[in-house]
């Protein structure tokens, strides 16, 4: 993901399904976050370190341990060569069945996904997933000096985009969810209890989209085969 906090809002709950059912999850944040945030006092320094903190302590309400961070600046990511390098050289590493990430596509229905960095990410990170990473000849000093051989990733899912073809029902996982978000402070400390009221919002209006009962709250997905 691009940001802290980013992956909390579009997955957090169906995190949580994964790792209630054992499956090991790491998260890679592209940058600190060091342009988020709303107190001028705190310097930009302050509030990257504040942010990987606060990355860190919402990966543990939703079971997940293993955060690794980039350190690309906030707000001027781009999806370039060594940024695709660099999320290969971690799909190298973790060698995972399955990646998220957010959509290159901007979303104009719903267009707070749509952020630069969000866009510049998933272009970036699709393009490690197919072809960098299962590419042995693609970056060939992940193999020559750090001993990482290729590895495929079987399936992309994709947060934030304008096609959704797959929904996640997080009920059961939604106060989680909600416990995740507050853990990013400086994000989402202002919204008090809004914070559960806008996500019943948009959870529910996916839940109705994938035909689940009244009352179930549901994230959404493209999941794009890459086996």
């Amino acid at each position: 993901m691009a940001h802290p906090d980013d992956v909390d809002f579009g997955a957090a709950g169906t995190i949580a399904c994964w790792t209630d059912r054992g499956i090991e999850v790491v998260y890679l944040m592209v940058t600190d976050g060091d342009a988020g945030g709303f107190d001028d006092t705190v310097s930009r320094k302050e509030m990257a370190t504040l942010r990987r903190e606060e990355q860190r302590a919402a990966a543990k309400c939703v079971g997940v341990s293993d955060v690794r961070f980039l350190g690309y600046s906030d707000g001027r990511v781009e999806a370039t060569l060594d940024l695709r390098r660099d999320i290969a050289q971690v799909i190298r590493q973790v060698r995972p069945d399955r990646v998220l990430m957010p959509s290159p596509e901007r979303n104009y229905e719903r267009i707070y996904p749509s952020h630069p960095d969000h866009r510049a990410v998933g272009s970036a990170a699709l393009d490690a997933v197919y072809p960098d990473a299962r590419n042995p000849y693609a970056f060939p000093e992940l193999l020559a000096d750090e001993g990482l051989d290729a590895w495929t990733a079987r399936e992309v899912w994709i947060t934030g985009g304008p096609v959704v073809n797959h929904y996640v029902d997080i009920t059961e996982q939604f106060e989680r969810k909600v416990n995740a978000l507050r853990a990013h402070v400086s994000q989402t400390g202002h919204m008090g209890d809004g914070l559960p009221e806008m996500l019943r919002g948009w959870l529910g209006a996916n839940a109705a989209a994938a035909g689940l009962p009244e009352g179930r709250l549901a994230e959404s997905f493209q999941v794009v085969d890459t086996a």
